[in-house]
Order: C-alpha cells, then sequence, then structure tokens
C-alpha cells in the first residue's frame, strides 16, 4: 500500500513538472495531494469503525473458553457411612484432572435505548465527518485559487516590467543619438539612465515575487517547492454583482458546512443524553452456555469423562444505587449538548460578519478595475502623445519618464485589481458554502 501511495504521489509530481497547468488541473492536484483532506478522511473512517462497532452490539456475542484444573493427591474419595453398615460407602472416587470447555452468547434484549441512541449518535458523528471533508475540500480549492492567481499576477508583473525595460531602451538609444547631436543636455540623459537602473531593480524584485508566488502554488498543490510549473492564467471572468446581501445571508447559512457539522453534531449530542440517561433503566439480556466438560458437574454421581449440557436464561441488571454516576454522566452530556448550541450562536454570528465583509471586499475590487480600466486607457494615450513629442523633441526626458512611469504603475495596478477581484469573488462564493471547484 505505501508503495502504491509513492508511486501515486511521484506520478502527480512528475505530472506537474514544467506544464503549464490551468486552475481547474492544478485544484484536481491539489485535493489528490492534500494532506488536509487525508487527515479529514481518516476521520471518517474511524467515524464508519466507530458505527459498525456499535452495530455489533445489537448481535449476539459469543465467547469460546477452556480450562484444565489438577487438584491435589490427599483429596480424599466422597464416602457415606450408612446406618448399621459395617464400613463407609463410596459414591465416587477423587477425579484430579478437570477440564471443562464451554461455547457461551449473550443477547441484548433491553437495554434502556442506550444501543439504539448510540448507534443514531454514530450515524450523526459520520454525516458530520462528510460536512467536514466538504469544508476540507472547499478550503484546499480556496488556498490554491489563491496561490494560483497571485502567482498569475507576480508573472504578469514581471512582464509588464520587461515589456517597460524593452521600451526604455528604445528611448534611452534615442536620447543617446540626440546628446550626441546636442539636442538633450547631460542631465537629461542621465535621468532616463537612472530610471532605466530603477526598472531594471524592479524586475529584480519582480523575478524575487514572482519565484516566491511558484513556491507557494508548488506547496498549495502538494508538490516539491522547487519545481518547474506555470499556470495558463486565461481563465479570468467577467465579475458582475446582482445579488441582495438578504439573499447571500440566506444562502450562506443554508449551505455553509460548518453549520451543517455542527447540527449533526448537536444531534448526536442530544442521542448521548439518551445513551447516559439510560442507565435508569434496566437490562435484559439472554443468555445461553453450550458446556462439554470432564467431569460434569451436572452430571451425577461424578465420573472422569466428558459430558455436554446447555443451559439457556434471562438476565436482568439494574442500577438500583450508583451514587451520582448516571445523573453525573447524564449532565456531562447535556452541557456538552449547551456548549454545542452557543458555538453554533458564535458561528452564525461569524459566518454572516464574514460574508459582509467579503460582499464588500469584492464590489470595491470591482469597482477598482472599472476605474483601472479607465486609468490605464488615459496612461496609455498620454505614454503614446509623449513618446511622439519626445521623438520630436517637444517633450523633455521628465515628461517621457513620468509618462512611462504612469503607464506601468496603470497596467500593474489593473493587473492586480483583476486578480483581487476573482480571488475575493471566490472568497464570497467559499463564504456562501457553494462549491468552488
Amino acid at each position: 500500500m505505501n508503495k502504491i501511495l509513492l508511486i501515486i504521489l511521484m506520478s502527480s509530481m512528475l505530472y506537474a513538472q514544467g506544464k503549464v497547468l490551468s486552475l481547474k488541473e492544478s485544484i484536481e492536484l491539489g485535493i489528490q495531494n492534500s494532506k488536509e483532506l487525508k487527515l479529514s478522511h481518516s476521520k471518517l473512517n474511524t467515524a464508519d469503525a466507530k458505527l459498525a462497532e456499535i452495530n455489533s452490539l445489537f448481535l449476539p456475542q459469543f465467547k469460546l473458553s477452556g480450562n484444565y484444573t489438577r487438584l491435589s493427591d490427599n483429596i480424599p474419595a466422597f464416602e457415606v457411612q450408612l446406618p448399621n453398615a459395617p464400613s463407609k460407602f463410596t459414591i465416587s472416587e477423587p477425579i484430579y484432572d478437570n477440564y471443562s470447555f464451554r461455547l457461551g452468547f449473550s443477547q441484548p434484549i433491553f437495554t434502556g435505548m442506550k444501543l439504539s441512541s448510540l448507534k443514531s449518535s454514530a450515524h450523526n458523528n459520520i454525516k458530520a465527518s462528510l460536512s467536514e471533508i466538504s469544508k476540507e475540500e472547499n478550503e484546499v480549492a480556496f488556498n490554491i485559487y489563491n496561490a494560483y492567481w497571485n502567482y498569475y499576477k507576480a508573472e504578469e508583473i514581471k512582464k509588464l516590467i520587461s515589456q517597460s525595460l524593452i521600451q526604455m531602451e528604445e528611448h534611452l538609444r534615442n536620447a543617446k543619438h540626440f546628446f550626441d547631436n546636442g539636442l538633450i543636455s547631460k542631465n537629461d540623459l542621465l535621468k532616463l539612465e537612472v530610471q532605466y537602473s530603477n526598472t531594471k531593480l524592479m524586475l529584480i524584485e519582480a523575478e524575487k515575487n514572482r519565484n516566491l508566488a511558484k513556491m507557494m502554488f508548488n506547496k498549495s498543490i502538494g508538490i516539491e517547492l522547487t519545481s518547474d510549473t506555470s499556470v495558463k492564467g486565461d481563465e479570468i471572468n467577467e465579475i458582475t454583482i446582482n445579488e441582495s446581501i438578504e439573499k447571500i445571508f440566506a444562502e450562506a447559512l443554508s449551505e455553509r458546512d460548518e453549520l451543517k457539522t455542527l447540527s449533526y453534531k448537536l444531534d448526536a449530542s442530544k442521542d448521548l443524553i439518551n445513551a447516559a440517561k439510560s442507565n435508569w433503566f434496566p437490562s435484559i439480556y439472554l443468555n445461553g452456555n453450550l458446556n462439554y466438560s470432564n467431569p460434569n458437574p451436572r452430571f451425577q454421581p461424578p465420573a472422569a469423562e466428558f459430558n455436554t449440557n446447555w443451559e439457556l436464561g434471562l438476565t436482568l441488571s439494574w442500577d438500583i444505587w450508583n451514587w451520582g454516576l448516571t445523573s453525573s454522566q447524564s449532565k456531562q452530556a447535556e452541557e456538552t449538548k449547551v456548549q454545542l448550541e452557543v458555538n453554533k450562536e458564535q458561528l452564525i454570528e461569524n459566518i454572516q460578519q464574514e460574508v459582509y465583509s467579503n460582499y464588500l471586499e469584492m464590489k470595491k475590487n470591482h469597482e477598482k478595475v472599472i476605474v483601472n480600466i479607465d486609468a490605464l486607457k488615459q496612461a496609455d494615450e498620454n505614454y503614446r502623445i509623449t513618446s511622439e513629442k519626445f521623438r520630436v523633441q517637444i517633450a523633455s526626458t521628465t515628461d517621457l519618464i513620468d509618462a512611462e512611469t504612469l503607464k506601468l504603475q496603470a497596467e500593474t495596478n489593473l493587473k492586480t485589481a483583476e486578480v483581487e477581484l476573482q480571488v475575493s469573488k471566490v472568497k464570497l462564493d467559499k463564504s456562501l458554502g457553494r462549491r468552488i471547484f
């Protein structure tokens, strides 16, 4: 089994190595490799095993036992003195070697609803585990979303700075030509060279940020941190906001996995209260044994031979007084229920706060994209006009530097706003309990 898991893990790493991954491929790979999900599935397996354990208690329990006993040699024979008899009458000789084998069973008839309550609790715990897995899958998917778009943004910003450097190199060549012909001063040429150097420093920083973003992306999909991966980033969709805050509040309270998990755990706690209170009632079991013994005490007189007998009966057990054990256990179960109810109320408040915050964040990012699109159009036009003027020496190097800076800033701002809008939309969807993969 370990070898199979290792092969699967190595295959996923090789699959991602050097491949340009789409968002869908990244999420599928990340969910497959997620350690958190493996832990959640392990918890589900534990809950399944607990239910199987309780189901087994409804069925008859069989036990096989065997025993051998050797008596000391000084055991006398069983003798009786009859009236007027000259000597004692021997009824049985001592049997020094004793063998006994027993096959017994016990079948619960009535347990004060303890077993049925425990079974219901186990079912609810399984449902809670399934909801936790669903929540964990969404969390893993969101982390991949976030890392994916941050990697894409870092890559795009690096490209924008590289393109800006190419444009600056052209302007720098023109400026040197102008300087050689006495059309601009040495100071104007130095301004452009300083701007070019500063932009190269920006590119170095962008390269570092890109490598860090790649490392975080690789971590999110569960592969080696230094793996050579790339993202397509072609899944940017236009996002519109047309839902009222009241509608999304209602959706969140209906769909959030955390609320479902707590509701199931609350139902399980009610079952455990019933299970604890079951000790107020008697327990009735059907019991039976098949005995195979040498000697068999049911056969008289005793003889050194194996004989078989069976027995069947009912056992009633009732705790008449246990110094408050049952009431204490019931109180603990009831307090656990109270704690879960308070946790649920707190969770509802936190969900409403989270949803409203994410809703406002997405609206803000949507507006930022619109503003940045206009700003980029203006910066492009300003750069185009300033570049033409610089070529004919109507604009100064300062004007050109300002235009280049504004254009690069506008491009960076728009790319950042687009990514933030995509992430905030997914973040809102996750807070509403929607499946995001």
